[in-house]
């Protein structure tokens, strides 16, 4: 099931989406719902009896007690405990389909929607999970979106303690760390847009291929509050994934590289090794040594405009430094117009990370470059 990533949101911009879409991803009217996935969630100490007027206290306000004393509420948008076994999960999704790319997608197309210049949420855009509704999913920048919609369901179902927009986040972070990148430092407690009439227009997300590349990039991530460091880096997520004609009208229908999969074949990807996640983008793109992987003139662009090319040269050959940057961009995107309960967010990672093996891609890739 691996997509391909578009840059930024890149390459499936010009061609509408597909019409198969599931009713679930519909917001349920509240009555629907059971209590446990309304969007905010009080922190109860089993130990401490707590009434129920408290326990269905949203953030911020105030109980009276009977003897009259104030008793402050914590609540949140999603369960934590419920997000840790949402990642599980996820994980699980990850190493079953390689899905990699379109889930990291997902969260950037969410996200990407935001306009610094509007302060009231949620018409100023941003990861607030409206992506879900059938409106925004059918702009063209979406297409094939619904894909990654109908993989993650079935968790969001298993957790309705968590919100769209936090599930959305999650699953990018962790396909881009289970892909042998680096620890994003997310925070998480992302409330989550009511209703499709909460959704962005359409054309707030990048083009493959304008007119003047750089031109475009700095519109449309500057609107973001994004700076050239954040675009380049961000761009190296392209190190991942494929663009498919028949979505995006950019890349060859099929390679040396995606004509056995994983996943459905085809498409034409930035990398040879397009589900591990290294600076191998920036590599090839500057050498452009083969016909079969693909350079979209955002791509190109990288190598061209004077600020672009200085932090592309410094990651073609600095992994650790692509590294760097990339978590603090894609943590920075990830958090762009999203309303928090609690206001400060929470983390999921109070404890240090353990070492785990990185993800090494399947031997597919390998055996490609061989032939090749």
């Amino acid at each position: 099931m691996a997509e391909r990533l578009s840059l930024t949101f890149f390459a499936s911009r010009l061609l509408p989406t597909g019409k198969a879409l599931l009713p679930h991803f519909q917001l349920k009217q509240p009555h629907q719902l059971p209590l446990n996935s309304l969007s905010s969630f009080s922190t109860i100490s089993r130990r401490r009896p707590v009434s129920l007027s408290q326990s269905l206290q949203r953030k911020g306000s105030i109980v009276r007690s009977y003897a009259g004393s104030p008793v402050s509420v914590t609540s949140f948008a999603s369960d934590p405990d419920q997000l840790k076994k949402a990642r599980e999960d996820i994980r699980q999704l990850l190493k079953t389909t390689f899905c990699h790319p379109i889930m990291v997608r997902l969260g950037w197309h969410d996200a990407g929607t935001y306009n610094k210049n509007i302060e009231e949420w949620p018409q100023r855009g941003g990861a607030n999970g409206s992506l879900r509704f059938e409106i925004e999913l059918k702009h063209a920048a979406n297409a094939g979106l619904v894909n990654a919609l109908k993989l993650l369901q079935p968790i969001k179902e298993k957790y309705s303690g968590v919100t769209y927009a936090d599930l959305f986040q999650l699953a990018s972070a962790t396909a881009i760390e289970e892909a042998g990148g680096p620890k994003i430092p997310m925070k998480y407690g992302r409330v989550d847009a009511n209703g499709p009439d909460q959704c962005p227009e359409e054309g707030r997300l990048p083009d493959a291929g304008p007119p003047s590349p750089a031109d475009h990039l700095r519109d449309v991530f500057y609107r973001m509050g994004l700076n050239d460091k954040d675009i380049v880096a961000l761009s190296g997520a392209h190190t991942l994934g494929r663009s498919r004609p028949e979505r995006s009208g950019w890349g060859k229908p099929e390679t040396k590289y995606t004509k056995d999969g994983p996943g459905a074949p085809g498409g034409q990807s930035w990398t040879v090794q397009w589900l591990k996640f290294d600076n191998s983008y920036f590599k090839d793109i500057k050498e452009k040594r083969d016909e079969d992987l693909l350079v979209l003139p955002t791509d190109a662009v990288l190598f061209e405009d004077p600020s672009f090319k200085e932090y592309a040269e410094k990651y073609a050959s600095d992994q650790d430094a692509f590294f760097k940057d990339y978590a603090e961009a894609h943590a920075k995107l990830s958090n762009l117009g999203a309303k928090f309960d609690p206001p400060e967010g929470f983390s999921v990672d109070e404890e240090p990370p353990a070492t785990t093996e990185k993800f090494v891609a399947a031997s597919y890739s390998t055996e490609g470059s061989k032939k090749a």
